[in-house]
């Protein structure tokens, strides 16, 4: 039997990603749009997933949302193990990835003001880990 020990560091980055709106609704509208984009998207084999187009269900949620600025190559972030909330009229983001550069343009595109930070680092802010 072999056992294969190693460290890997890609999945602790222990990320906070804090978009922080004008009003509540823009921060729970983003809600929304992120929800449905992980639910459309949770669970598609992102190795088989075409980067450079979108498919016809993504495409339409795209386009009745009105959102630009996401590439096909930002949509696997979408199945990554990301949690989401909305507190006090910010959207919040906790993960162990830093491939987080879909969240970050949608909460430029809604209009949020975005501090990041790893909170191994800041273990004292109220979403450190």
């Amino acid at each position: 039997m072999k056992i294969w020990t190693g460290f890997g560091s890609e999945h602790s980055a222990n990320l906070v990603m804090i978009g922080k709106f004008k009003d509540a609704a823009s921060a729970s509208d983003l809600k929304a749009v992120v929800d449905q984009l992980t639910e459309l998207l949770c669970g598609r084999d992102t190795e088989s997933m075409d980067l450079e187009r979108y498919s016809e269900d993504v495409m339409k949620l795209l386009w009745e949302r009105k959102i630009y600025c996401l590439g096909p190559g930002d949509l696997p972030q979408f199945g990554y193990d990301v949690r989401t909330e909305v507190k006090e009229g910010q959207f919040v983001v906790t993960t162990d990835e830093t491939d987080v550069s879909a969240f970050f343009k949608l909460m430029i595109d809604k209009g949020a003001r975005i501090e990041v930070y790893s909170a191994h680092d800041y273990r004292d802010t109220e979403h450190g880990r």
